[in-house]
């Protein structure tokens, strides 16, 4: 069993990758977009000339080792994360089924990256918050297994129209729900969800989602974990390896 949630940071595979734009044609603002959303992680952006199809001007490329693992059109990044407000999510803006993350995005699985929360930056916390909402989705997909998620203060799945919502479905679908923050559970009665209250570090400085599928059954694992060491900024990464997404699963089942 890990010591501590963040020791959950020491077992991250991250190999080294960036990303490559290829063939581009859009103006700078958009290339800028893309350089704001990964200004001091741990993924480069570079661009490059490449002698192919048309089809292929605009095209992200993520690159590991040499080898390209992911592409996305600059259009698919643009419509799903670069020209977004983080505050669609928690308004409801966005429905949970068009909530989708470009397959370049998806493929930065364990990069740990470390991002600020608003004022700071209105950006760099967006990727975070929309993996959030493909577990979600995903949750919703198969109906059946156990997310589960914490808000630091539970006032947020109610002062946030989006996030009420979303919980709603998740618990509607069949998904064991539990969710866990500081402060009072009452007015989440109506909700079938298991309500965890405490003020241990993980309840005030943590921010994790989870979804594991019934056990012995295919599909989905998916976690994102993120920690606030530092006021208002946070160590994260999300990962799609089901035995780490386990284990993440079973530590907060027992010892949170």
């Amino acid at each position: 069993m890990a010591g501590s949630l963040r020791s959950f940071f020491d077992e991250l595979e991250a190999p080294d990758r960036h990303l490559v734009l290829l063939n581009r044609s859009s103006p700078d603002p958009v290339r800028n977009l893309l350089d704001s959303l990964l200004d001091g992680q741990p993924v480069s952006v570079r661009e490059a000339e490449a002698d192919t199809a048309a089809d292929d001007d605009d095209v992200v490329a993520l690159v590991e080792d040499g080898s390209v693992v992911a592409r996305s059109t600059l259009d698919e990044l643009l419509e799903s994360v670069l020209l977004i407000n983080s505050d669609l999510y928690k308004t409801g803006g966005i429905e949970l089924g068009e909530v989708a993350l470009p397959a370049v995005f998806e493929g930065l699985d364990e990069v740990p990256f470390q991002v600020r929360g608003y004022p700071e930056s209105n950006k760099e916390k967006l990727l975070l918050i929309i993996i959030s909402r493909v577990i979600e989705r995903i949750a919703v997909e198969h109906g059946a297994g156990t997310l589960r998620a914490s808000f630091q203060r539970l006032s947020r799945i109610d002062d946030e129209r989006g996030t009420r919502s979303v919980y709603e479905q998740v618990a509607g679908s069949g998904v064991d729900v539990h969710v866990y923050g500081v402060g009072e559970a009452d007015s989440l009665s109506g909700l079938p969800i298991t309500v965890h209250t405490g003020t241990s570090y993980p309840y005030q400085r943590s921010w994790f989602v989870v979804f594991t599928p019934p056990e012995g059954g295919d599909g989905d694992h998916v976690a994102l974990l993120a920690l606030e060491d530092e006021p208002n900024i946070w160590d994260g990464f999300w990962t799609f390896r089901p035995e780490l997404v386990t284990r993440i699963e079973r530590y907060i089942a027992e010892e949170v």
